[in-house]
């Protein structure tokens, strides 16, 4: 009786050695499988990856409004140890904020064709450097250079940590994700001068530099170790295995895991695009008629947040009497406010899309990004602004006027953090915004944002002293929340206009193509 070739097949004995091969293929396929799914969807990594991604970022932005802040409780004691007048150090001050605003424009747009990664390391093994440069320090000529360079090693790092939330987390959640990264640059300047006095009365003004070199080194270690490349150009959603100078030491482990399994990167996940990254992208879009707007009211209304900052410390001293550190503790509930604001907010700004999204009908998922086009994204981020920003307004004109009237400290700390707290929650609708309007370019949007906000900042802390001396407190804050009022149309312009503007903009850009 003759049998088939399937059926002689099948009678044969199965080899032990057999049964790992098909285990290994399996494992192929399903490696395989894998990947084909990510490039599908816009990112790779799970929620938990996601808040860890958004933590190391955080933890990274911190470094340069603390860098800013930390500085000022040492005025006086460097002046004296220089042997210079407290002006001229003040000088290393608006040094400081010019290059804090002029830097990230340059590591921004780097970043966006290079990637996040070579950035992040770049800036903090200049950052690092300049600390141990200053601690060492024994001239002002000296003090006023490297104090630049400690401004560039720094201020690019905001800019990055807004660029990585761009490049893993969709519009949907974008802005839950920016409130995490943002509680870093927020708290910094709150607890930067209590953490600089404590530091320059009992260590002297050296261990201050000493301090951010060793917790800015430590960081340095994790970013090395633990931040793979999320830029989008080089990784596009994770899925492709970046150059070596991109790679973090987990993401080498990976590679090797994926090839041994013979996994192949899928290129085609990539975001290619037609241009180069531009050195001046910042500029361009600081110059764009609808991110122009936004950034001109988001730098108008942190320059008033600087100025309450900054005027706090002289008026604390010459109202009450208090000391270095006693001004440093006085400044946490603006911290505290900080960090409720970033917390909370996000989660209001993502509730307030999906209810927009569920209006028009438009399916929202984690995992793809939303077309934008005809999604009212300015109503979506700006809607609670405004509200926000009039009850700023109120609480800095209370604040003001009870510093004024020198009543019992706790009244007017009370305000302090409500209008921290509103501040906050205002700019970061307002950042989130700018965000998504350049999402193809997140860093270079973000470090606009910077220069916006450092260069009128640095207009604002400059006359806010002789301000306060001329007019009072009071006023000053009368004249800080007016100048929010007056401006405040334009956030109505762009919730009725920057559609059509983004519209304009997008037809030109696909003309030029």
């Amino acid at each position: 009786m003759s049998t088939t070739k399937e059926e002689e097949l099948g009678n044969q004995p199965v080899q032990e050695n057999d049964a790992p091969v098909v285990e290994k293929n399996a494992e192929v396929d399903l490696e395989r499988a894998t990947t084909q799914a990510s490039v599908e969807a816009y990112s790779i990594y799970t929620k938990n990856e996601k808040i860890f991604l958004a933590a190391i970022a955080s933890l990274a932005a911190l470094f340069s409004p603390l860098t800013a802040n930390i500085y000022y409780s040492a005025l006086n004691t460097l002046a004296t140890d220089f042997h210079t007048s407290l002006s001229n150090i003040s000088l290393s001050i608006t040094t400081y904020l010019i290059f804090q605003g002029l830097a990230p424009t340059i590591v921004g747009s780097i970043s966006d064709d290079l990637g996040r990664r070579p950035m992040y390391l770049a800036c903090f093994v200049i950052y690092i450097a300049a600390n141990i440069g200053l601690a060492l320090q024994n001239k002002y000529a000296g003090l006023l250079v490297i104090r630049m360079l400690q401004s560039a090693g720094s201020s690019g790092t905001i800019a990055l940590a807004n660029a990585l939330v761009a490049d893993v987390v969709t519009s949907a959640e974008r802005g839950s994700y920016m409130g995490y990264v943002s509680m870093g640059a927020l708290t910094g300047p709150a607890f930067g001068p209590a953490i600089g006095g404590l530091l320059d009365k009992y260590l002297g003004w050296r261990a201050i530099f000493w301090f951010l070199a060793i917790i800015s080194g430590v960081v340095f270690v994790i970013i090395f170790f633990f931040l793979p490349e999320t830029c989008r150009k080089v990784v596009g959603n994770g899925s492709v295995a970046p150059p070596l100078w991109n790679t973090s030491v987990l993401s080498y482990m990976h590679q090797r895991r994926q090839r041994k399994a013979g996994v192949e990167s899928n290129y085609g996940a990539r975001d290619e695009f037609k241009r180069k990254a531009s050195l001046i992208s910042s500029f361009y879009i600081l110059f764009d008629k609808e991110s122009g707007s936004v950034l001109l009211y988001a730098g108008v209304f942190f320059t008033g947040f600087y100025m309450v900052q900054t005027g706090l410390p002289g008026t604390l001293q010459n109202h009450y009497g208090y000391s270095s550190i006693q001004i440093g503790l006085c400044y946490i509930p603006a911290g505290v406010g900080s960090m409720l604001a970033s917390f909370l907010m996000g989660r209001l700004l993502d509730v307030n899309f999906r209810r927009h999204a569920k209006k028009i009908g438009m399916e929202i998922s984690n995992s793809k990004q939303q077309d934008l086009r005809n999604f009212p994204i300015e109503r979506a981020r700006l809607e609670m602004v405004l509200p926000l920003a009039y009850g700023a307004g109120g609480t800095v004109i209370a604040f003001g006027w009870l510093l004024e009237k020198q009543v019992f400290i706790a009244a007017p700390l009370i305000f302090l953090f409500m209008s921290t707290f509103l501040i906050s929650c205002s700019f970061q609708g307002l950042s989130t915004l700018i965000v998504d309007l350049n999402r193809d370019s997140p860093s270079a949007a973000t470090a606009a944002m910077n220069l916006a906000r450092c260069l009128l900042g640095a207009a604002g802390t400059a006359a806010v002293v002789p301000m306060i001396n001329v007019m009072g407190q009071g006023w000053v804050a009368v004249f800080v929340a007016g100048m929010w009022v007056i401006l405040s149309p334009i956030i109505l312009m762009v919730m009725k206009w920057g559609p059509g503007w983004r519209s304009e903009a997008t037809t030109g850009g696909e003309a030029k193509k």
